[in-house]
């Protein structure tokens, strides 16, 4: 069963910075495009940053040349560095991993961690 664990949330002040990781195990087959969201209580998941095995990375514009998304494949691990962070970023961030079994196409099969928490506040 894969697994997605986030880690590296918290309390930060307007204009700082947190670097969030998600550690992925347990997967059998290839991990394409992984990708971060937020999520406030009891509301949709917004999508904020992906990047796919290739490397190559997309992003919310409300995050645009602030966030940067980067992956380790060899450690199965993807990074969200955020920068100049403000209170709107305030959320449950989680990842999601698309890891299709072979011959099966991309963008089906997803697999979701619990995420971690990250509040903007002064």
């Amino acid at each position: 069963q894969v697994q997605l664990v986030e880690s590296g949330g918290g309390l930060v002040r307007p204009g700082g910075s947190l670097r969030l990781s998600c550690t992925i195990s347990g997967n059998r087959y290839k991990i394409y495009t992984v990708s971060w969201f937020r999520q406030f209580p009891n509301g949709p998941r917004d999508f904020i940053a992906a990047v796919n095995s290739a490397g190559a990375t997309n992003y919310a514009d409300s995050v645009k040349g602030r966030f940067y998304v980067s992956r380790n494949n060899a450690e199965n691990t993807v990074y969200l560095q955020m920068n100049s962070l403000k209170p709107d970023d305030t959320g449950v961030y989680l990842c999601r991993a698309d890891s299709p079994p072979p011959g099966r196409p991309s963008g089906q099969y997803f697999y979701w961690g619990k995420g971690t928490q990250v509040t903007v506040s002064s």
